[in-house]
């Protein structure tokens, strides 16, 4: 063991004019203090004390001593187990009720028809800024058609029917360059 430099705090110093066990204090071997004897450890290192004490009554406070400090240590720790299996507890409710009052918000978001905003006209203006809001305004406002081959939605239908892989034309035509791509 060593020392943790709790002996500071005990400016226990060698008794002088009577030896060291008449005046009650014995000297820890690690810390090599001279400690007022109260205990068989050393309240620095918890080294055991070179003594013998021989006064069954005073063995029998040691251990009963001993006894309550560790009961007294089991009930904090179990104190401090439910005191934190309380404030988890407290904090899985306030989450789980942020998640319903979450959902109840979407679910009233989900829940609104969107209303379609009617086409305003807007008279040409020279500038580019305009023209690009008005670009951007018409492009989000397109609806997606359904190709007729393959079935997904494009916005521009025509363009993608021309070069739709799912058309029988296509099919074909890919067919035959596949041939001639071979050759290489």
């Amino acid at each position: 063991m060593t020392c943790k430099g709790i002996c500071v705090r005990y400016k226990a110093q060698k008794p002088v004019g009577t030896g060291r066990y008449a005046s009650g204090q014995r000297r820890c071997q690690i810390c090599e203090i001279f400690i007022k004897w109260e205990g068989l450890w050393c309240p620095c290192c918890g080294y055991r004390l070179r003594t013998k004490p021989r006064n069954l009554k005073y063995k029998a406070k040691l251990r009963a001593r001993v006894e309550a400090d560790s009961i007294e240590a089991e009930a904090k720790s179990i104190s401090d187990m439910e005191a934190e299996l309380a404030a988890e507890a407290k904090a899985a409710k306030a989450k789980e009720t942020r998640a319903a009052k979450a959902k109840l918000t979407k679910a009233a978001k989900v829940a609104k028809p969107k209303v379609a905003k009617p086409k305003v006209a807007k008279p040409k203006v020279a500038k580019a800024k305009v023209a690009k809001v008005a670009k951007s305004e018409t492009t989000k406002t397109k609806e997606k058609t359904a190709c007729q081959y393959c079935e997904k939605p494009y916005v521009f239908i025509a363009k993608h029917e021309t070069k739709c892989s799912k058309k029988p034309q296509n099919e074909q035509d890919s067919s035959e360059n596949g041939s001639i791509a071979i050759k290489a």
